[in-house]
């Protein structure tokens, strides 16, 4: 009778120290898992870029939205999807869409450096007619340097991609990035 007593009272103890010792295990695994969530979440910025243009038979509409990850003070890393539509009457109608990756070095906290790749497939319908269309792929590399404060940051890039065959018509641009 002394052993079934201890016997229950052993499985009573070992059910009691189970149950405790899996609440903290499970504790601990939740704050880990929400620490890392949290801190992935806090070095995400987000940012991008609307344009909307109209003129004497012309239309430019552009949607760029854009993501980037901070890694620290001095480096980020990140993607961008970008649309837009040209239209000029009697003359083209044009659909340009893709996306891009871009590194931006803060070597000191004013001055911010960057490369960016981006892929953008154009479709060009000329005189409105299907049968005068052209469809390509454009690649761009960008080289920019700009001045920096707080989360915007207003510089000049350059394409060194360029050729007769880009949709850009120079390879240096002007640019105002913001990120929130």
């Amino acid at each position: 009778m002394t052993q079934n007593c201890f016997l229950n009272e052993s499985k009573s103890y070992f059910t009691l120290i189970a149950v405790f010792l899996s609440y903290f295990l499970f504790a601990q695994q939740d704050d880990f898992q929400s620490k890392t969530e949290n801190q992935f979440w806090k070095n995400v910025q987000f940012g991008g870029g609307i344009g909307l243009g109209f003129g004497s038979g012309y239309t430019d509409i552009s949607l760029a939205p854009s993501a980037i990850y901070n890694f620290n003070q001095y480096v980020a890393l990140g993607v961008g999807a970008q649309y837009k539509y040209l239209k000029q009457k009697n003359y083209y109608a044009s659909h340009l869409y893709g996306g891009s990756v871009i590194g931006l070095l803060n070597p000191i906290n004013q001055i911010q450096l960057s490369a960016e790749l981006e892929q953008l497939r154009v479709n060009v319908n000329l005189d409105e007619s299907n049968g005068n269309s052209q469809d390509y792929w454009n690649t761009g590399l960008f080289i920019g340097a700009g001045y920096r404060s707080g989360n915007a940051t207003i510089g000049a890039r350059y394409n060194v991609l360029i050729d007769k065959t880009n949709i850009y018509g120079s390879a240096f641009m002007p640019f105002i990035r913001v990120y929130f």
